[in-house]
């Protein structure tokens, strides 16, 4: 009893403290007898809360939730697949390898709860003209980042230094919201590299046929999507595009997620829904209110913009979760050096003495190491104090292990041999051929088609798809003669049918 009492002391003297709003509810000491009852009822209270939550795992995946509405109907959320990755598989990347370390400050495995009110007032004081709006979507998606995934937050916080000024560069060229520079963690969780299930690639997860649509070129050996500039200009442009159709951010992150297709379908059928038919062409502001087209869009979208909107959270507010970022060491300043003919990074790093992996990284849209330079000049990235190197050694570049990393022929002799059995069954010998054996080779092709015209008593069977002229040329003969010869007038002949050739 007295340690109970002890434990509400505490509490409040913390609470206090810590300066968060608390409210007392029953502020009567319970006795022992009333402690042992709610003991009692608080086992069995847990025994059913277990019991329903083994049978919520077992309908629902790790990387779904369900929530439901007013009326009490359930609907299962996907988390974005970026949420999904494994924080090993980004750890092992070679930006996060060579420049990415555990934080100095202490970081806990649990965050701390708030309440509601606190989660609105901190969206709230977020500087965006962005609509940061709160609710239980948003709260699950915020308790995601914050819980599960606070590991993976860590590492995000400390990627960005790599990516966000890139990122801030090119939405602030094309005058875009800033915050704009956190969808890529909900995209790729900042993996230049990450291919989705339907292909989708690079940070800005840009799908072929977009990506060529705003001037990313994507071939056998190039992908640039994987770029993090050139993707994040063509990003830029797009989602301006996308606000000039729907004038709503969020119907812009959401579009950018469904397509805008499907934007105007959910549109649609929200109007449809509220007895408006397509002739009235009154654009309400509901109209373009994603949270209210929000049941008629696609599963998989309706909780990309609450992930955005936690994302921009998390990011924001980490330090009140007890979330330390990973330290970054950013790399030495690079520059390019620009060529005109084909070189495989390999070739560059032997010569120079550089890191190859340092190369892929700096470099991620050549697919296979090649670069292209025969089909039109293209820019490599590298450390700055080797951009020097390789001008000095740029003719050793592109010779070493040439033969080895650049095996595409240019030029390639024809084997002709003409293979002549021999006596001896089952084996065959090959003869050199020059002019003698082709004119051999075509006499032996006549003399055959002359003994089968001779065996056939200077007639043959007419095959299918065979014409007069092509009759008259095999047997060294004329269609006139031919028609002289079988009485055919014009040029119809039948199939199985014999004629004579002589």
């Amino acid at each position: 009893m007295k340690k109970r009492l002890m434990i509400i002391l505490v509490a409040v003297f913390l609470v206090g403290n810590l300066g968060l709003n608390a409210q007392v509810v029953n502020t009567d000491i319970p006795t022992e007898e009333e402690v042992d009852e709610e003991e009692g009822e608080d086992e069995e209270d847990d025994e059913e809360g277990e019991d329903e939550d083994e049978d919520n795992a077992e309908e629902l995946g790790e990387d779904e939730f369900a929530v439901t509405d007013k009326e009490g109907n359930e609907e299962v959320i996907e988390f974005p697949e970026a949420m999904t990755y494994d924080l090993d598989s980004l750890l092992n990347l070679y930006m996060s390898k060579a420049y990415l370390a555990p934080g100095d400050c202490e970081m806990k495995s649990e965050s701390p709860t708030y309440p509601k009110e606190v989660y609105i007032e901190r969206l709230s004081r977020i500087p965006s003209v962005m609509e940061f709006a709160y609710n239980d979507i948003v709260q699950r998606f915020i308790d995601r980042y914050s819980g599960r995934l606070r590991y993976s937050v860590s590492y995000l916080l400390g990627a960005a230094n790599f990516y966000l000024p890139i990122f801030e560069e090119a939405l602030e060229t094309y005058q875009l919201p800033l915050e704009l520079k956190y969808l890529p963690i909900i995209e790729s969780a900042l993996n230049p590299k990450a291919v989705s299930r339907v292909g989708a690639t690079g940070l800005w997860q840009f799908m072929l046929g977009t990506g060529k649509q705003y001037g990313l070129e994507v071939n056998s050996l190039v992908d640039e999507r994987r770029d993090p500039v050139k993707s994040s200009y063509a990003a830029a442009r797009y989602l301006r595009d996308l606000y000039k159709i729907f004038g709503d951010w969020n119907l812009v992150i959401a579009a950018y997620n469904c397509g805008p297709e499907n934007i105007n379908k959910a549109i649609r059928r929200y109007r449809a829904a509220k007895g408006r038919t397509q002739e009235d062409e009154t654009i309400t502001a509901a109209d373009k209110d994603y949270w209210q087209i929000y049941p008629y869009l696609p599963a998989e979208t309706r909780g990309y913009v609450p992930a955005f909107i936690a994302a921009n959270y998390i990011m924001t507010y980490y330090c009140e979760h007890y979330i330390c970022p990973m330290t970054t060491n950013l790399p030495a300043q690079s520059d390019t050096v620009v060529v005109h003919r084909d070189v495989h990074l390999e070739q560059i790093a032997g010569v120079i003495g550089t890191d190859a992996d340092l190369l892929r990284s700096l470099n991620p849209e050549f697919r296979r190491d090649i670069v292209p330079g025969n089909t039109k000049p293209y820019a490599i990235r590298m450390p700055l104090a080797d951009t020097g190197k390789f001008i000095d050694h740029e003719d050793s570049i592109y010779n070493y292990r040439a033969s080895e990393l650049l095996t595409k022929r240019l030029v390639v002799d024809v084997n002709d041999d003409v293979p002549t059995f021999s006596r001896k069954r089952g084996s065959y010998s090959s003869r050199r051929s020059g002019r003698y054996s082709r004119r051999t080779a075509r006499n032996s092709r006549r003399g055959a088609r002359a003994s089968r015209s001779s065996r056939g008593g200077g007639s043959v069977t007419i095959q299918r798809g065979q014409t007069l002229s092509q009759i008259a040329k095999r047997n060294g003969t004329t269609v006139a003669k031919l028609r002289k010869l079988n009485g055919i007038k014009g040029n119809n002949i039948q199939a199985g049918k014999k004629i004579r050739v002589r």
